[in-house]
């Protein structure tokens, strides 16, 4: 149960991560004189990280071991 917990914690916290930096290229790619570059080379507004429907409910997990 506990590297379970572990492992969403990460996941959480890489999620995070992402949808800071994605905040952090969009506000870049909109402001000037980089909007100027950036339309240019073809960058565009990124999209943040959306889980999909129903990721909120943790898989049923069998904890009991087969013999």
């Amino acid at each position: 149960m506990a590297q379970l917990e572990g492992t969403e914690n990460r996941i959480n916290v890489e999620r995070s991560r992402f949808n800071d930096l994605v905040q952090v290229y969009n506000v870049k790619v909109k402001t000037f004189p980089a909007n100027l570059f950036a339309g240019v080379l073809g960058f565009s507004q990124k999209t943040f990280f959306i889980s999909q429907t129903g990721a909120e409910n943790a898989p049923a997990v069998n904890l009991q071991i087969n013999k």
